[in-house]
């Protein structure tokens, strides 16, 4: 194991894209759901433009439109919009709550489970995640990930890449910043982490956002570990 890291005890992981398929999940279910309740609807549309208002609606919470408001909320909001943009308009209530709980029904890549249990045998390990407590809990439920805790960004009422969600895990461990490290697929989550002191492992996904993706398919800077996968971030890690 390199030096750098000989001292990390906590691996957090970023969750959407990292260590769960949002698109792929969000397309499959709500295809089958779809055709058990007779809606014939562009899924594939519907998932990609409801992540492409994810950042719009964090911002909202980050400028200081509306007050702290958790991910199932934003997501909600959200749906509303680019349901009737991809011509879905006669949803019920209920059926719309259906929808906006896909992100909690999430699965994950093929090595999500047995890298993460290899991990926990060495390492204390959670989402560092900007879904909500009950999202976190109940996907991990839903694809069998066996986190020791969940920190979720909702505990700390902010965001990521905001220092008060890393630093927050540090803090609630009681632990310095070089003693974790987050894991994620997204360069930028791993600069915000590398800047406040925590060791980095970069875990490409290049099919995040279907074939054809263009951003996040290499390291942008030398992090401590490049990983093909969870299982290959576990050997490296010595778990």
């Amino acid at each position: 194991m390199k030096g750098s890291i000989q001292d990390v005890k906590v691996v957090v992981f970023d969750t959407f894209g990292t260590v769960v398929d949002w698109r792929g999940s969000i397309i499959r279910d709500l295809s089958a759901w779809g055709r058990e309740e007779g809606i014939h609807a562009d899924w594939t549309a519907l998932a990609d433009r409801w992540r492409h208002e994810y950042e719009p609606e964090k911002n909202r919470v980050r400028n200081g439109e509306i007050g702290w408001t958790n991910l199932d909320e934003l997501h909600a909001h959200a749906l509303e919009k680019v349901a009737a943009e991809v011509g879905i308009k006669t949803l019920t209530q209920s059926q719309m709550q259906h929808v906006n709980s896909v992100w909690h029904r999430l699965d994950g890549w093929p090595d999500a489970a047995e890298g993460l249990t290899r991990l926990k045998r060495k390492y204390v390990i959670g989402p560092l995640s900007n879904g909500n407590v009950a999202l976190l809990v109940n996907m991990a439920k839903h694809a069998g990930l066996p986190w020791d805790n969940v920190f979720s960004c909702e505990l700390f009422r902010h965001f990521k890449p905001h220092p008060e969600t890393y630093l927050g895990v540090c803090r609630l461990m009681y632990l310095k910043p070089a003693e974790v490290m987050m894991c994620a697929a997204h360069n930028y989550d791993l600069a915000a982490a590398r800047a406040l002191g925590l060791k980095t492992a970069f875990i490409p996904r290049p099919t995040e956002y279907g074939h054809g993706q263009k951003t996040d398919l290499v390291p942008a800077e030398d992090w401590e570990i490049v990983a093909k996968d969870i299982i290959d971030l576990a050997q490296q890690l010595g778990a």
